[in-house]
Parts: structure tokens; C-alpha cells; sequence
């Protein structure tokens, strides 16, 4: 095969040889690339985010032949660093964005029915104290307009008194306060609901690649006709073609998009932090407008931990490098005590903290907060049809829009995929686990004590679930990582073992994937 020059550009002969599958192959891997190479798709996704898997869901479901590729793992960006949260935007109100808290609310109501093993309902206290920017007056209208908009679709909240408020959380501060409400959202594993969608779409037919990344559009007279794709782990760069492409990475930098509309702007970076929940002694999630700068923010649980979160600040960070500050977290401490006085928490006691970049469609406000999450799609003028904005509540609906556009480009009749009433994968996932359990012994022991997660959860995701790497496992398919405060670090040498047979790492293979993961955990986790 023809090398790439210095700037990572193909010559024009090597590509056509790649595309018709002209290049001798020297592995098993090529085959595979070969055969892609080989074959025209209908619709190229670039990025395995939510945004990603969701229109390759989509688009596969309805008849059309995709492909998608992800440089990393799925969710190992912005999907799968959020608040867990599916919520019907309840926030909003505040700034009148009445068609977002109308699709939060549908969008929400959708999931819980078409993924109930990884979407729960979820309660919700919001405390109200004297003097507070959001008092009862406002958040009894808002809760009354937030009813009738969901229409029947939403347990009925009700208001509490400052005694009732106590009972229900009973660690929150006493002093000052006037009531509250109970109102309810729903939670989620965001990163095995973007799993889910991936798995669903590679079982309607999809071609779906982690680990590959898009290096280079091939281009004829100037449109998009397919891409330069390279492995990242084996195997030589090939070529794939494709009627229409479509560019889901987000806030990440895309060196193959030329026009400055659809290039990556500054996002929005978003921090957690989560600490023992009984630390904090929330019984369940709370609302809180924090005393710093009048944002809402969240405790939410998430067993044994709690999440507080989230920080909302522009940021020009890549999103590969991108992790909490120490004035971020001090942030988030300070909104916490201000509410859970007793807790005192402090830096000792975070157990792991996280940051994520969220891709706003408006990146020139002063304040990010006050930005719109809804998205935008533009088309470039090579026919690159470009997504930005968005939330993890809405990304089904977004994807349907998105796949409408495909087919409008391909010149066919919009048709209608039933992602709103097909169930997502993964509702067997616990009792397959346990099959493999009782299979065998050796894969039953915890890996961390107190935690829920074994050999076997392990050896699931690298059979079922496409886990290529110790972060694909510790991280992703698992949130070891994140309720350890070394990160799974000790536990690595253990998940190789168990993983090296299942991917046919030898001794050399097998020692550097465990210096990738502990690269990756001081990239991810580090507080600095």
C-alpha cells in the first residue's frame, strides 16, 4: 500500500486502489478493511456518541446502508461525562424555551418505555430558602406550566412545607428554609445508552467501528464521497465510500471539514464531582441554586456515591485533554455545603471528578447558561451535513431530523424508523452476567470490594458489548473508574488477565494496554 505523505494526504491512485479493494492484503484485518472498501454505503457517521449511534440507528432501521466509525471507544467523549440525567427540562422554563421543554418531556416519556433497563424514573426535592432567586412563587408557576405541558406524561408533583422539605432530606440545611417541591425526571447510564443505540443499529444492519479514526474526506469535484479511515490498533489505512456523510463528533476538532460554519467552536465545559453519599446524605436527587452564581445544579445518587454537578463555563480546551480544576471543584463543594451544612465536605473527599465539553449550536454568548441546548444541522458546501448542540434527553428526536435530511439528500421519500416503539438492546445483560457467573466460579469474585461489578461483567463486554480496551471496560462498560479513587488503577492487571484470552493480547500487548489505561485515567481524572 501507497504511504502517506508528511501531512497524512493520500496519493489519488493509492485511494482508488483502496476503494475498489485492489490492494493486496497482508492480514486478516485488511481482509475486513478490504471489504469495507469495497463497498458503497448509503451514509457514512463520523463519531459514536449519542448524536452518532443514534442516527446510525435510526438511518439503519430505516433500510439504508451505514456506516459508522468512532477513533475511540463509544461515549468516550462528551456522552459519556454528563449528569446521567434524562430530564424533561424543567430549567428551561426559566428562559422560556418552551419548544425544548416540550421535546425534553416527549423524549423522556420515550425512553423510559423503549429502554427501562437503562432508563429509571427519578425524585426530585427542590428545597426553597428566604430570599432565594427561584422562590415558591416562581417554582410553583413553573411546576404548574411544566404539568400542563407534559400532558399526563409525568407523575404529579406536589409542594412541600419546611417541616415536609426536613422529613423528606433530612440533612439539608434547617436555617432559612421556607418548603419545597418534589417533581420527577429520569436517570440513565449514559454510556450504555449510547451503547445500546450502537448495538441496535449494527443488529439492523449497521457497520459500526470503534477504534478507527477518520483521517481524511475523499472528495470528487468538490463533494464528500466517502473517507480515509485508520485503524488504531492494527492493520493500514483503506478507504470507504459513502452517498452521504455525516459529522457527529461534536466539539471535536474536524481537520477534514473546510468550511468555517461546520468546524468545531468553542464549547461549554461541564465538571462533576462525585463523593461517598453518605457523606453528603441525600436520599434522593436534589435541586439546588447555587449560592456562588445562581446556577441550578444537582446532587444526585448514584449508589453509594453522590454526583454534584455540573460547572457551565466556555472553554477553548480540547476535548481529549479536557478535566476539572481545582477551582472547579471548590466550586462544587462550596454549592454543596451551602445546602448539606453538616457534610463540610472538602478535596479529601472526592472520591473522582470529570470534565466534559458540551457542543452548544451558540458559542458567542457572554454566559453559557443562558444558551439554547437545542441544536443546529448545517450542510457544508462539499455535502457534509454537520450536527452541533443538543442534549442526551433529545438525541432521538435529533437523529430522526438528522436522517430526514439523509434521505432528502439521497433523493428519496422520507420514511419513518420506529425508534420511538423498538425497544433498545440490553434488557438480558444481568441475567446473561449471571449465566457467565455460574459458568464459571472464577469470574464471581468482585473486582473491588463493595462494588457490584466482576470477571464476568468483563467478559460480557468484550463478547457482546465491542470492548476493545481496559478504558472500554473499567470506564465505559463499567463505572469502576469513577467510583474508585484510584481508578481502577489496581485492578487493571486483573481485567488483562481476563480480557488477554477473549482479544488475543500477548505479554507485550497486555503491558501496554495497561500504561494506556493509566494514561488515560490521569487524562481523564486528574485535578489540576
Amino acid at each position: 500500500m501507497m504511504p502517506a505523505d508528511q501531512e497524512g494526504r493520500y496519493p489519488n491512485l493509492a485511494v482508488k486502489f483502496l476503494i475498489l479493494g485492489l490492494v493486496p492484503s497482508h492480514s486478516r484485518n485488511h481482509k475486513r478493511m478490504t471489504a469495507l472498501s469495497g463497498e458503497q454505503f448509503d451514509l457514512l457517521v463520523i463519531g459514536g456518541g449519542i448524536t452518532g449511534c443514534g442516527v446510525a440507528r435510526d438511518a439503519a432501521m430505516r433500510g439504508l446502508r451505514v456506516a459508522l466509525f468512532e477513533s475511540d471507544d463509544f461515549a468516550s467523549g462528551t456522552s459519556g461525562r454528563s449528569s446521567r440525567l434524562i430530564h424533561g427540562g424543567i430549567r428551561y422554563l426559566e428562559r422560556a424555551q418552551l419548544h425544548l421543554v416540550h421535546e425534553s418531556i416527549r423524549e423522556r416519556q420515550t425512553l423510559l418505555r423503549i429502554a427501562p433497563h437503562i432508563v429509571k424514573p427519578l425524585a426530585f426535592t427542590w428545597p426553597i430558602y428566604r430570599g432565594a432567586r427561584v422562590g415558591k412563587v416562581k417554582l410553583s408557576a413553573g411546576l404548574l406550566v411544566y404539568r400542563l405541558m407534559a400532558a399526563g406524561r409525568s407523575r404529579r408533583h406536589f409542594t412541600l412545607n419546611a417541616a415536609e422539605t426536613i422529613a423528606r432530606e433530612p440533612a439539608l440545611e434547617g436555617t432559612g428554609l421556607t418548603g419545597g417541591a418534589v417533581y420527577y425526571d429520569a436517570c440513565t447510564d449514559d454510556a450504555r445508552l449510547t451503547l445500546a443505540n450502537a448495538l441496535s443499529a449494527r443488529e439492523n444492519g449497521a457497520t459500526v467501528t470503534t477504534h478507527t479514526r477518520v483521517t481524511e474526506l475523499l472528495r470528487e469535484n468538490g463533494k464528500a464521497v466517502g473517507a480515509i479511515v485508520k485503524p488504531r490498533f492494527a492493520g493500514e489505512a483503506y478507504g470507504v465510500r459513502a452517498r452521504v456523510i455525516v459529522n457527529a463528533t461534536g466539539v471535536w476538532e474536524n481537520s477534514f471539514i473546510t468550511d468555517e460554519h461546520a468546524r468545531r467552536r468553542r464549547g461549554s465545559k461541564g465538571v462533576h464531582i462525585s463523593v461517598a453519599r453518605e457523606r453528603v446524605g441525600n436520599r434522593d436527587a436534589i435541586t439546588l441554586i447555587s449560592p456562588v452564581d445562581g446556577r441550578v445544579m444537582f446532587c444526585l445518587p448514584a449508589g453509594p456515591q453522590t454526583i454534584i454537578g455540573t460547572t457551565d463555563t466556555w472553554t477553548d480546551e480540547s476535548p481529549e485533554t479536557v478535566h476539572a480544576s481545582l477551582d472547579d471543584v471548590d466550586y462544587l463543594l462550596r454549592s454543596a455545603n451551602a445546602y448539606f451544612p453538616r457534610a463540610q465536605l472538602t478535596r479529601d473527599d472526592v472520591v473522582s471528578a470529570w470534565a466534559g465539553i458540551r457542543p452548544l449550536a451558540n458559542a458567542s454568548a457572554t454566559n453559557p447558561s443562558a444558551v439554547s441546548r437545542e441544536h443546529s444541522i448545517v450542510t457544508d458546501s462539499a455535502g457534509v451535513i454537520s450536527v452541533t448542540g443538543g442534549k442526551l434527553t433529545t438525541y432521538r428526536s435529533m437523529a430522526a431530523e438528522i436522517v430526514d435530511l439523509v434521505q432528502k439528500s439521497l433523493g428519496q421519500e422520507r420514511q419513518r424508523a420506529a425508534t420511538d416503539s423498538t425497544e433498545l438492546p440490553g434488557s438480558d445483560r444481568a441475567k446473561e452476567i449471571a449465566r457467565l457467573q455460574r459458568e464459571d466460579e472464577s469470574l464471581s469474585t468482585p473486582l473491588v470490594e463493595g462494588l457490584p461489578y466482576t470477571g464476568a461483567h468483563l467478559t460480557y463486554s468484550v463478547k457482546v458489548e465491542m470492548a476493545q480496551t481496559l478504558s472500554d471496560l473499567l470506564i465505559r462498560r463499567t463505572h469502576l473508574a469513577f467510583e474508585t479513587r484510584d481508578h481502577g488503577s489496581s485492578v487493571a492487571p486483573r481485567a488483562v488477565r481476563i480480557a488477554a484470552p477473549l482479544l488475543g493480547w500477548n505479554e507485550e500487548t497486555k503491558s501496554a494496554r495497561v500504561r494506556e489505561y493509566e494514561r488515560d485515567v490521569e487524562r481523564m481524572f486528574a485535578i489540576s
